[in-house]
């Protein structure tokens, strides 16, 4: 009875086991990261946007109180 009952806790351990799981999930989630990153990036260099917090930066430094 003792065997078959480690056989089985053996069999479900194995089972239960998903060690891949976790690095896969960290390599899609550090890729997505990082092209979300790019994207921010060019969309905060592109000439537009750069034009815009400036104009907001100078509003704020030239703000009267």
């Amino acid at each position: 009875m003792r065997k078959i009952m480690r056989w089985v806790r053996t069999v479900v351990r194995k089972v239960r086991a998903d060690t891949g799981m976790t690095t896969s999930e960290y390599a899609v989630g550090t890729i997505a990261a990082c092209a979300f990153a790019a994207v921010l990036y060019k969309a905060v260099t592109s000439a537009p946007v750069m034009a815009r917090l400036q104009s907001l930066i100078e509003e704020a430094l030239d703000a009267k109180f």
